[in-house]
């Protein structure tokens, strides 16, 4: 049995992976998101770990005799959070996350400090990133970062917890800024930029790597068997794409998680950061991943539920009942809650309703808010085919890709196929149980496979028609709305 930890942004996701390639159960846990400040974002690593204990002893009360056959364990994680360690490997605050805002003017003072930046780390610098929180931690806290020890990743952190390491893999390094990402090493001249070295960051192995085993007093706390290994891991675009098989160019997949990723592997390093594109090493050698993220996706849904005190399967139900003629003239969302990246990288981005009215109600509003965020991933799509990127093979994945009503509005506004699998919501799971099972032995084409196909969707030409005028009604009230956002 093989083991998938995938820490993500609202939930904490293990899976059991047997070696015949089924899915033998999965748990979750979920996390919160802590906001003291208006734009910034930030959780405890602890409660990480509390949440890995929790979900995992959820999953070994339900398979008891598989979880004690587990042989290795694959990380994922949440990409571009600063944690902070003091000298005894504790946290000296909260961890910065990726949808935090704060660092907007620190990027401006990064790309001076290094000016090849975008060349060696293929990513232009954007607040969400790893590094520029350092820059502002360094003007605003500059007691905690004299006293940083070392800089993790989040899914880096829950294997401290495990293993005692500290240790990363090139995947997730490469969405930190500091990465020369086309030699899969740490930068000095990054690095010096935020004035670190690499004493204060944890060494890169690939992520199919084996990086030491569970400690015994974890092992036996878990009921884990002793000295089961555990994988790199990867950052989880990288996992994601391991999991729906992604490995060759051309392949990729769209996820309507928190956020909203559209990625595509490459058989080498391609930058476009002037496109708003990030430049991403795989959790594999030899391979890269050009990406497009919206920062706000499945989570635009979730604060409409919220706000309108719905459930979320009940409000997806909702959207369909609204009728052809209700769709079009419904009010136009900007799904900006959290700034944008692709191909903006404006973090000082809003969500904005235009074009309320008496009849508006609740499914109408969840309707937009779909329509929205879809449209944001048109823009992205655009972004990637701008510099020549093939999409071949595309899979649809996360929490909102369970809504056959999203799946279809998607094809029919980006003009692709999409292959939807059987599970979409533990697929970055999936993808670091396989990565166990590389760093245990494993043949990478009996482990790394293509996911069964549930349902594939294909755009409508009548439709896409009439999407298209009100995608450029969008892109046109996002370009009046811009000036007045840092406002």
């Amino acid at each position: 049995m093989f083991l998938g930890i995938d820490l993500g942004t609202t939930e904490l996701k293990v899976l059991l992976l047997s070696s015949d390639g089924s899915v033998v159960g999965t748990a979750r846990h979920s996390l919160e998101i802590s906001r003291p400040r208006h734009r910034w974002s930030e959780q405890d690593p602890d409660d990480w770990w509390r949440a890995t204990r929790i979900a995992l002893s959820t999953l070994r009360n339900s398979h008891p005799d598989a979880f004690a056959r587990v042989q290795a364990i694959g990380m994922s994680g949440q990409m571009h959070g600063a944690v902070l360690l003091g000298a005894n490997d504790e946290p000296l605050r909260s961890a910065i996350l990726w949808n935090d805002m704060r660092s907007a003017s620190e990027c401006a003072e990064l790309e001076a400090r290094a000016p090849r930046l975008r060349e060696i780390a293929g990513n232009c610098a954007m607040p969400g990133l790893t590094a520029p929180k350092l820059l502002w931690l360094a003007r605003h806290e500059p007691e905690c970062f004299r006293r940083v020890s070392c800089v993790v990743l989040p899914k880096d952190y829950v294997r401290l917890r495990l293993t005692g390491i500290k240790l990363t893999d090139a995947s997730d390094a490469s969405g930190t800024l500091w990465l020369d990402v086309g030699r899969r090493q740490w930068s000095d001249e990054l690095l010096h930029a935020c004035d670190m070295t690499q004493m204060q960051v944890p060494r890169i192995v690939e992520g199919c790597q084996a990086t030491g085993v569970v400690l015994a007093s974890v092992a036996s706390e878990l009921g884990l068997s002793p000295n089961v290994l555990v994988a790199a891991g990867g950052g989880d675009t990288a996992t994601s794409a391991l999991g729906v098989g992604a490995t060759e160019p051309g392949e990729g997949f769209l996820s309507l998680g928190t956020s909203g990723v559209l990625s595509v592997v490459t058989e080498r390093f391609r930058p476009s950061p002037e496109l708003g594109l990030h430049a991403l090493c795989h959790a594999i050698p030899d391979r890269w991943h050009r990406t497009s993220v919206v920062l706000s996706a499945a989570s635009c849904i979730r604060w409409l539920c919220k706000l309108t005190s719905a459930d979320e399967t009940a409000l997806l139900a909702e959207v369909e009942g609204v009728s052809a003629s209700g769709r079009t003239k419904a009010p136009l969302f900007l799904p900006y809650l959290s700034g944008e990246r692709t191909p903006h990288n404006d973090p000082y981005a809003q969500g904005v309703f235009c074009g309320l009215n008496q009849s508006t109600d609740r499914a109408t509003l969840a309707y937009s808010v779909i329509e929205g965020v879809t449209f944001a991933l048109s823009d992205g799509l655009d972004a990637l085919r701008t510099d020549g990127t093939q999409e071949t093979l595309v899979n649809l994945i996360g929490g909102g890709a369970r809504s056959t009503f999203w799946a279809q509005l998607l094809v029919d506004v980006l003009g692709i196929v999409l292959r939807r699998p059987f599970d979409t919501h533990y697929i970055a799971a999936l993808g670091a149980a396989r990565l166990g099972w590389l760093a245990a032995g494993g043949d990478f084409p009996v482990v790394v496979r293509t996911q069964s196909l549930s349902q594939e969707f294909f755009p409508d030409d009548e439709r896409r028609q009439i999407l298209s005028e009100r995608l450029a009604s969008y892109r046109f009230l996002y370009r009046q709305m811009r000036p007045l956002f840092p406002r």
